[in-house]
């Protein structure tokens, strides 16, 4: 059932399911026989960085970072680190896994600060990619789905801290966005 606040679900749990399957699968390929470090970016990431760790079939560790850019529907343009790694990550593959890659900002500031420590390689995993929104190219090796300039919520994403816990992906009314 649609939460009553939302437009319209964009991305159902079943079509979500499937995606993370396929990025999973792609994953594990390519990492075939190495451990990969899952670097989740909290804390949007959470739902999708267990769903696609249980998608890969090589060995993964976890660790966290929480970034922020955003206050409410708006991104500042500032970064800033909240909780950084706990384990060290030179030489060792690692994969950021990320929400939603939609200015390039948050990625922009992240890649420079993780290639210091010196990973053996460093790539960039995202559910949602919104391209339109772009203001700092970053390369994205895996993206689920792409999706439009819509303000989106559910699986992780919020709006004020809520929503977080819909099973899918879902457009939020415009009336509900503060400014608006």
């Amino acid at each position: 059932m649609m939460h009553k606040d939302l437009q319209e679900i964009l991305i159902s749990p079943e079509e979500l399911s499937s995606g993370i399957g396929k990025l999973g699968e792609r994953i594990s390929a390519d990492y075939a026989g190495r451990c990969l470090t899952l670097v989740g970016v909290l804390k949007g990431s959470v739902f999708f960085l267990t769903d696609l760790a249980r998608r890969i079939t090589t060995d993964v560790r976890l660790d966290f970072m929480m970034l922020s850019s955003y206050a409410g529907a708006q991104s500042t343009g500032v970064v800033r680190i909240a909780l950084d790694l706990k384990e060290s990550i030179e030489d060792s593959d690692v994969l950021i896994v990320e929400d939603i890659v939609d200015s390039g900002l948050t990625m922009n500031y992240l890649l420079p600060n993780l290639k210091t420590r010196r990973p053996r390689s460093l790539e960039i995993c995202t559910l949602l990619d919104k391209p339109s929104r772009r203001k700092a190219q970053v390369p994205i090796k895996y993206a689920g789905f792409t999706i439009p300039d819509k303000f989106v919520v559910g699986y992780g994403l919020d709006y004020n801290g809520i929503y977080r816990n819909l099973p899918y992906i879902g457009v939020l009314k415009e009336g509900v966005i503060e400014g608006n």
